[in-house]
């Protein structure tokens, strides 16, 4: 372990407990086709536009398994399911109603997490980490997977005819029925961790310095300590959204070189 360069007032290294990420990935992952399964059951015959309101992610089901013969390796299968808010028109321009459906996609993704055959239990009753179910039969401590993600971007939302199979006098037949399909952007953060004690250097315990104190003045006395919000007076103009992002005028067209 390399050596710690600490300040006088630094006391001997302590052992901590935590999480190291092992390996990790960053994903932008375009979703098409995705079928909306509707609450109410099929798409009423009278909607002729859907328009997505709202999308959420409302679950994440992870499961990970050992990549045979890549020791180390992990692979991490992720179901997201995203509750969908739509605005349903009979006719363009006339007022919409509320519909709310679900719609799920996995994706995959193999990182490297480690070796462990090793189980921690706790006295407080947390979940023991390492493989819990049929342990005597398996001889890998998975790691730990978590999931980061902002909220989905709607790329495009339609209705579109699809054929329902069924059976039918001992033959298959096609039912063609209208449903909801979206396109959907996603930026997530996958990583695999395990816990791991390492030393750190720490310094003299302390207190804060600040006092706890009550605001006893009036909303008025309040309010007038408050800095006029000039900037929400004062639309930002493109030339000034792309100076502030340090980028040129003409950032979004590059000229072609002769």
């Amino acid at each position: 372990m390399n050596d710690f360069d600490c300040n006088p007032g630094c006391r001997n290294g302590v052992p901590i407990k935590v999480n190291r990420v092992f390996d990790s990935c960053s994903d932008k992952d375009c979703f098409s086709n995705l079928q909306v399964n509707l609450n109410g059951g099929e798409l009423p015959q009278n909607v002729k536009i859907v328009k997505s309101r709202c999308v959420t992610v409302r679950d994440v089901c992870l499961n990970v398994e050992p990549v045979p013969f890549n020791r180390g390796f992990f692979s991490v299968d992720i179901t997201f399911t995203f509750d969908i808010e739509m605005l349903a028109y009979e006719k363009a321009c006339s007022t919409p109603y509320i519909l709310e459906g679900t719609a799920f996609v996995t994706k995959n993704c193999i990182l490297f997490g480690s070796e462990s055959a090793v189980r921690t239990f706790f006295s407080d009753g947390s979940p023991s980490t390492g493989s819990a179910d049929s342990y005597c039969c398996t001889s890998v401590s998975l790691p730990t997977a978590s999931v980061s993600v902002v909220e989905p971007i709607v790329l495009e939302t339609r209705i579109e005819k699809s054929c329902k199979s069924y059976e039918a006098e001992g033959e298959t037949q096609c039912c063609r029925q209208r449903n909801v399909y979206v396109t959907l952007g996603l930026f997530s953060v996958v990583e695999l961790t395990r816990p791991v004690t390492v030393m750190v250097p720490t310094l003299d315990y302390t207190v804060p310095k600040r006092e706890c104190c009550s605001d006893n003045d009036s909303p008025c006395d309040l309010f007038e300590r408050l800095k006029f919000p000039t900037e929400e007076f004062s639309p930002v103009t493109l030339t000034d959204s792309d100076e502030h992002e340090g980028c040129s005028g003409s950032c979004g067209c590059k000229e072609s070189e002769s």
